[in-house]
């Protein structure tokens, strides 16, 4: 695959619009070394990037995805680069599964030091293509708020009983910013799981568990790859959004988030009207037009 060609100034365009982390290996490694970090959605994209560079650090990364195949590939390849690192293939939509992966993982380590709750799932789609696709919510929520739920709840008990742990969710800025048209069951879902994660935070912090957000912006993945739209618009590579994870291991802020969320939540919560009828007219002029003879509110275009 030829590596993407990027516009003058996207370097800069990238730093604007993501945010530029510094964290230096040195740092990193004082954080991780020896620790055992649990790395969901691991087989591709940002979780890969992030498992090879903690486990380069010299954490012991615990690999989950459902791909066996892939996930046990890079497994093997942070192996033989010195690296340690386990494969544990589970379906993170079940609630029984996830409960015989955290047997599983307690039973050969122990303990986890750190989750990376980074596994997810994206869907655009407007609400007239979504009248009989009431699975597109079920589907997002299942992988982007029940089942890391489920996971942060199974593996609770042990961290609060050690004193130690560390929980970084990987969200989306799409949650601090004006929603936009098309995104409702991605970014529903992934509202869910950060209030509900932000509310544990209070309840798990003197038990010397801590929690930090990465409000990621865009990171060009296998995921964002269907959406035509953003394939022209400034983003991270997959390693680049790996740096902003890893600080937020090492650091452990309350979040992480790119410089225009903040002024752009600020602004379309002041000006809600004007904003959601800016939004409006570009849905409207982006949507394709049905076909001749297509009269059905719904219908596939």
């Amino acid at each position: 695959m030829e590596p993407r060609k990027r516009r003058p100034g996207w370097p800069l365009l990238v730093a604007l619009a993501n945010g530029r982390v510094r964290l230096s290996p040195d740092r990193l490694a004082h954080a991780v070394r020896g620790q055992v970090v649990l790395v969901t959605g691991a087989s591709f994209g940002i979780g890969e990037a992030t498992a090879r560079r903690l486990a380069g650090a010299g954490a012991t990364v615990l690999l989950v995805a459902r791909t066996a195949d892939q996930l046990q590939l890079v497994a093997d390849g942070i192996n033989q680069a010195g690296g340690s690192a386990y494969s544990y293939p589970a379906d993170l939509t079940d609630p029984h599964a996830i409960e015989e992966l955290v047997r599983r993982v307690l039973h050969d380590h122990g303990h986890v030091d750190v989750l990376v709750s980074n596994a997810g799932k994206s869907i655009r789609r407007s609400i007239a293509d979504s009248y009989q696709r009431f699975h597109d919510i079920e589907r997002t929520n299942a992988i982007n708020y029940l089942g890391p739920a489920k996971l942060v709840l199974e593996l609770l008990p042990s961290m609060r009983e050690r004193g130690s742990g560390h929980i970084v969710n990987i969200s989306t800025a799409g949650v601090r910013t004006p929603p936009m048209a098309r995104w409702s069951a991605y970014l529903a879902s992934k509202g869910a799981f950060d209030i509900w994660l932000r509310s544990v935070a209070q309840e798990i912090r003197d038990d010397g568990v801590t929690v930090s957000t990465v409000y990621m912006g865009l990171v060009h993945t296998r995921m964002s790859e269907p959406t035509t739209e953003l394939k022209n618009l400034p983003g991270l590579t997959p390693e680049q959004a790996a740096n902003q994870v890893c600080a937020a291991v090492a650091k452990r802020p309350h979040h992480l988030v790119a410089a225009w969320v903040r002024p752009a939540g600020a602004i379309g919560d002041l000006f809600r009207t004007p904003t959601d009828r800016l939004f409006r007219q570009y849905y409207r002029r982006t949507e394709p037009k049905p076909k001749p003879g297509d009269n059905t509110p719904g219908s596939p275009r």
